[in-house]
């Protein structure tokens, strides 16, 4: 049975003020010990829900996916040591023998067919629920092959298992809080809401890897505090590195800054109710902020504004007038309003956490922006674990976020765009965009590249009439590292969240 090739198939505290950070006993450094300085406490390790990134950074180390992202964001076999398309056009992945599970068992087709049974389940809460659904059958041919006949012709199916909440779960699972992962890592002991400490897994079987026995992560949510604890030496690294603070960590000898630009802010609706089912007011709140206010005060000026669809400035599918769909305009926003039906504006709340500076000063500077054309919001600043559950939920009116593509293929932005896919905290709630969820169809079915970039450009001009999100900011994403520890690097523009992955190839030497 011929197998396209992988490329053929997918072708398509300087700056802060020192703040010194209490030195603990397990703060100091130990042989084969990478300290990691976590900005949120992860809501769980359920396997397939999402529940953030650091949830998500966990996942990729314990759990392996049927495919992920080499160091220069280029979709490569995990789990799977070659895929591609069959004569019927049937996706077909080829397993690696050598892969077990934690347990010992052996990794085979079947755990791979039960997988995608339990995701695409009637009573899943799993992220990639609606994709496993499109696929009509998964067959086992033998212990090593799984094949998936699609309902209908589908180019991304490689793109959607690189994904970190769709790990290869062993089919002899019975709690998934515990999942039996088959990953470079398991988890060891931790202290719930304080630290959680990895350790290398004794079965895993690719030769060298981990590159460091155990990862410690420390929950360090103050950024002051996240920047001052690398400083002293407390961490080997950290994530989120504040914006405030990047340049000080280049400008320092004893450290170096991993940074891209792929992550962005938004905002979300409620669309189950007015006012935000109207998309003539969704459009209001669209040119009601002025990005380069977000940029300045959330970012300290590293990031650019976001005035239409997150598309990567760049790519076939940008497209400059279309970048600019949802543009500054206090008048039109007035003008919307009144055509909506509230010529004296209207109240309501605005959802956001503190767990991160960045959504809290950006839902700020919306609200006032807001208020200007009579959109007067109500702040509710939220820990992170309310925040996921409120917004998967749709406990809310309007709601900042900030959140990535699910890779750098414009299917990826269906975590954003596609209404019709199940509820998550990153995507607004039940509001109806048909046009757009359609379009993302058609262009995921598209295998001739011409005529892709044509579909997601006119998914695009659904999307700024549908207003399934408000784009607000791109924003620099970084990781500060101490110069003795080898091997990390960001992954490029949307992949920047997965990065987690690369602490696999990670030491401190």
């Amino acid at each position: 049975m011929p197998l396209l090739t992988r490329r053929a198939a997918m072708t398509a505290a300087a700056a802060l003020g020192a703040v010194p950070l209490l030195r603990r006993a397990h703060a100091q450094p130990r042989p084969g010990l990478l300290r990691f300085g976590l900005s949120v406490w992860p809501p769980n390790l359920q396997p397939w829900p999402s529940t953030g990134q650091a949830a998500g950074m966990i996942k990729m180390l314990v759990g392996r996916r049927l495919t992920g992202f080499d160091e220069r964001g280029e979709l490569r076999g995990e789990l799977a040591r070659e895929f591609g398309r069959d004569p019927d056009g049937a996706w077909v992945f080829r397993l690696d023998p050598r892969a077990v599970f934690h347990n010992g068992e052996r990794v085979t087709s079947d755990d791979v067919k039960w997988t995608i049974e339990q995701v695409a389940g009637e009573r899943s809460t799993a992220y990639y629920r609606a994709q496993m659904q499109e696929i009509e059958r998964v067959e086992a041919p033998d212990a090593h092959t799984v094949r998936l006949v699609t309902k209908e012709p589908i180019a991304t199916v490689p793109l959607w298992f690189a994904n970190y909440n769709m790990p290869i779960v062993w089919r002899g699972t019975r709690d998934l809080n515990n999942p039996v992962g088959c990953g470079p890592y398991r988890v060891g002991a931790q202290e719930r809401g304080s630290w959680i400490e990895l350790q290398a897994s004794p079965n895993y079987w690719l030769p060298g890897l981990p590159r460091t026995r155990t990862i410690r992560m420390t929950l360090i949510a103050d950024e002051a505090l996240r920047l001052a604890a690398l400083q002293s030496g407390d961490v080997d690294m950290i994530e989120f590195v504040p914006w405030t603070g990047m340049a000080a960590v280049e400008a320092d000898p004893r450290f170096r800054l991993e940074s891209t630009m792929g992550p962005f802010m938004d905002i979300l609706f409620n669309g189950t109710r007015p006012p935000f089912d109207n998309p003539l007011v969704r459009r209001a709140v669209a040119h009601a902020v002025r990005r380069e206010d977000i940029v300045r005060v959330a970012f300290s000026g590293r990031g650019k504004p976001l005035e239409g669809m997150p598309v990567v400035e760049g790519t076939p599918w940008w497209d400059a007038e279309l970048s600019r769909g949802h543009n500054y305009d206090p008048e039109r926003s007035r003008a919307l309003l009144r055509e909506a039906g509230h010529p004296n504006g209207l109240n309501t709340t605005l959802l956001t956490t503190g767990a991160f500076n960045m959504h809290k000063d950006s839902a700020e500077v919306a609200q006032q922006h807001l208020a200007a054309v009579g959109i007067r919001a109500e702040l509710r600043v939220v820990d992170w674990s309310t925040r996921v559950s409120q917004g998967t939920r749709g406990q809310y009116d309007l709601a900042v976020h900030g959140v990535s593509a699910d890779f750098n293929d414009p299917d990826g932005l269906s975590v954003v765009l596609d209404t019709s896919l199940s509820a998550t905290h990153g995507r607004s709630f039940g509001l109806r965009a048909p046009r757009t969820a359609e379009l993302l169809k058609r262009g995921r079915a598209e295998f001739d590249h011409a005529r892709r970039v044509e579909v997601y450009k006119d998914m695009q001009r659904a999307a700024i009439e549908e207003v399934p999100l408000v784009g607000l900011a791109w924003r620099e994403q970084g990781y500060g590292l101490d110069r003795r520890v080898t091997g990390f690097g960001i992954l490029p523009g949307a992949l920047s969240l997965s990065s987690g992955a690369m602490l696999e190839f990670t030491a401190v030497g």
